[in-house]
């Protein structure tokens, strides 16, 4: 465990597993939410995932709150060199680990950027601003966050009504295997 991440871990295991604190988790989605809500312009925030459990759920995510979204490989440059066509001057970033996606946060950190990112207990928090304490190695946990986090941003901008329940249903973050899909597919 990061020294830095024991304040969020509710307690250890005897086989030696950290249990996140689930209130700290909803307090830092909180936090972030009200964070991407103050962007006037929603594509000023890239939401970046190297991790392929991520893809989905950035691509999900950017399509119901209007950010850009960077699955797959990163790009190194993107945010440093302003030569390549593929410059980007995002005014938040917003990462599915810091240890897959470290060109970002270093990028970031050079842009002077700020960097929001999903955490897990043994994560490196150096260049993140706001740590949302979680599970970032399984798919339905990753699904999950980025569902809770873009709910709460609709939420906050108005679009949804908090008395209303999101017709939107959690399993289409999902990451899901092109693989298994055609096997199903041919069966």
């Amino acid at each position: 465990c990061d020294y830095r991440m024991k304040r969020y871990v509710f307690r250890r295991t005897v086989d030696g597993i950290h249990i996140i604190h689930l209130g700290k988790t909803w307090e830092k989605i909180m936090v972030a939410a009200r964070v991407i809500v103050t962007i006037e312009n929603p594509s000023d925030i890239i939401v970046a995932s190297q991790r392929p459990y991520g893809s989905r759920a950035v691509l999900k995510f950017s399509q119901y709150t209007g950010a850009m979204a960077m699955a797959g490989r990163w790009m190194p440059g993107t945010l440093t060199n302003q030569i390549t066509t593929k410059y980007l001057e995002p005014r938040l970033l917003i990462v599915t680990d810091p240890r897959t996606d470290m060109q970002a946060l270093k990028e970031a950190s050079y842009a002077n950027i700020p960097v929001v990112a999903l955490c897990d207990t043994d994560s490196p928090l150096e260049n993140v601003d706001i740590a949302i304490p979680a599970n970032n190695k399984g798919k339905e946990s990753i699904a999950l966050l980025y569902w809770l986090l873009a709910r709460e941003v609709q939420y906050l901008r108005g679009s949804l009504n908090r008395a209303n329940p999101w017709e939107v249903m959690v399993d289409a973050f999902f990451w899901r295997d092109p693989e298994g899909l055609e096997a199903k597919a041919e069966e």
